[in-house]
């Protein structure tokens, strides 16, 4: 029996995968919240605690991917070459930074992309905010389809970052989105907790 659990024990600790870190780490705010975000289609907008804004699009949606660096590329008139465009649809990229540094940016490779220091996209000056760009981008690419659009911001987050995006939402008349916090229980008593009870109490409470 003793050989038979190192057995298990080894086979599981070999092929065990563990959850990669995060690109973009941010603390995101706790809430109380009794549904899950959808993660099919997402175009996420994160900020960190420095107010730096980033975008990025889900791996599931690759031919959106392509139309919004087409429409970026088109719209801002950065001449991207296929291989430039490419390192934007690939698996686990986004972009942190002006227009005027993404060619440069995504002339870098997988193994240097995450290395790269990020400015983050423009958001607080209303004469350039550069993610209403993207997010116009965004809306064409999923025209006809769901897009499930998340913030993610970090518990210290600039509050005129937070400002810019959600401007930026605006001029493009994208008034529904999500945001992405770090769940944590129904406090006892309170209306939410009522109802997600169905009025019932507890086993622990019941006689």
């Amino acid at each position: 029996m003793c050989d038979v659990a190192f057995l298990l024990l080894s086979f599981f600790i070999l092929t065990t995968k563990f959850k990669p870190d995060e690109a973009l780490t941010v603390t995101t705010p706790k809430s109380v919240s009794t549904t899950p975000a959808d993660q099919a289609n997402v175009v996420l907008i994160t900020m960190d605690k420095d107010g730096k804004v980033y975008f990025s699009v889900s791996d599931d949606a690759m031919e959106e991917k392509q139309t919004i660096i087409d429409n970026v590329n088109q719209a801002k008139n950065l001449n991207l070459t296929d291989a430039e465009k490419k390192n934007f649809i690939r698996a686990g990229s986004f972009v942190g930074v002006p227009f005027a540094q993404l060619k440069s940016y995504l002339q870098q490779g997988p193994a240097t992309a995450g290395k790269v220091n990020q400015p983050g996209i423009p958001v607080t000056d209303t004469l350039n905010n550069e993610l209403q760009v993207w997010m116009r981008a965004a809306n064409t690419a999923f025209q006809g389809s769901k897009m499930t659009l998340l913030v993610k911001g970090d518990n210290d987050a600039k509050y005129p970052a937070f400002k810019g995006v959600i401007n930026a939402f605006k001029k493009n008349e994208m008034f529904k989105f999500q945001m992405v916090t770090d769940p944590e229980g129904v406090p006892p008593g309170t209306e939410l907790y009522q109802k997600t009870m169905g009025g019932k109490k507890p086993a622990a409470e019941q006689q």
